[in-house]
């Protein structure tokens, strides 16, 4: 934006600059095709690309376990859309892969390792999960490898998103897996499907007894999503059921949270 403003003398970017919060806000919510349209230039392909970073590469969780879908590989994306004026704006890499990507396309990826979020070695060891929006992506294939493993362990899945009707990613799937009882326990929180808002973390509490007897039974807890919010509020919540059902106070209940942790009993995908 900076390097715009000087080469463009962009009257109003010149002024943006000179306010570093409010060039920071900008910058994260402006498009170079809109920064651009400020005011038009003449510009050599050299100063045009020295305006332009490398595009990082965008980090998806896996939804699918190869021991049911072999070689290929799902995501679950959740499509960035924001408007910029009289514009509508798509996420860089959401975008490419919802609508501008066709059909037999290459696209260059990798994989990289989490080893600090995966199952437990152990299959007959309970798990439970908290996986809203495109949080539920690993948790699709964590119940995808026990099914193939015929892992013994019980499964709790929480998820949330906004509405019933339009939201409930893989619906049919939790059901297939209730049906053969794979999965042990199904809650999910719609927020905006009845007046006062519902949470992931309200289904924990609600559930805290159940959630802390699983817990002393040696079960994993998982928790993918928002790192922002959700992930804090989800924490808060394991807090409070821990401090309520296992009678401690709170110094007691952060301890019993971190020794889960240091067991890798406690662990988080979040972004």
């Amino acid at each position: 934006v900076t390097k715009y403003a000087e080469l463009s003398q962009s009257k109003r970017l010149l002024k943006l600059i000179t306010n570093k919060d409010k060039l920071r806000q900008y910058a994260a919510e402006t498009q170079i095709v809109d920064v651009i349209a400020e005011k038009k230039a003449q510009l050599t392909a050299t100063e045009l690309l020295s305006l332009l970073r490398r595009l990082t590469p965008r980090l998806y969780s896996i939804a699918s376990s190869m021991s049911e879908v072999g070689e290929e590989v799902h995501l679950t994306v959740g499509v960035v859309q924001y408007q910029q004026k009289d514009q509508i704006r798509l996420g860089g890499a959401s975008g490419f892969l919802a609508q501008r990507l066709a059909e037999d396309d290459a696209v260059k990826v990798f994989v990289e390792t989490n080893n600090h979020f995966k199952l437990p070695e152990n299959d007959s060891t309970p798990i439970i999960m908290v996986g809203p929006g495109t949080g539920i992506a690993p948790f699709r294939s964590f119940l995808q490898e026990r099914d193939n493993r015929e892992a013994s362990g019980k499964n709790w899945l929480l998820f949330g998103d906004r509405s019933f009707t339009e939201d409930f990613l893989y619906q049919v799937e939790w059901q297939k897996y209730l049906k053969s009882g794979l999965l042990t326990q199904l809650d999910v929180a719609f927020s905006r499907d009845q007046v006062e808002k519902v949470y992931v973390q309200h289904r924990l509490l609600e559930h805290g007894k159940q959630v802390w007897q699983w817990l002393e039974d040696g079960a994993y807890f998982y928790v993918c999503g928002d790192a922002s919010q959700m992930a804090k509020d989800v924490h808060q919540a394991l807090l409070t059921l821990v401090q309520q059902h296992g009678n401690k106070n709170a110094e007691q209940a952060e301890q019993y949270l971190a020794e889960l942790r240091k067991a890798k009993r406690y662990q988080k995908d979040v972004y």
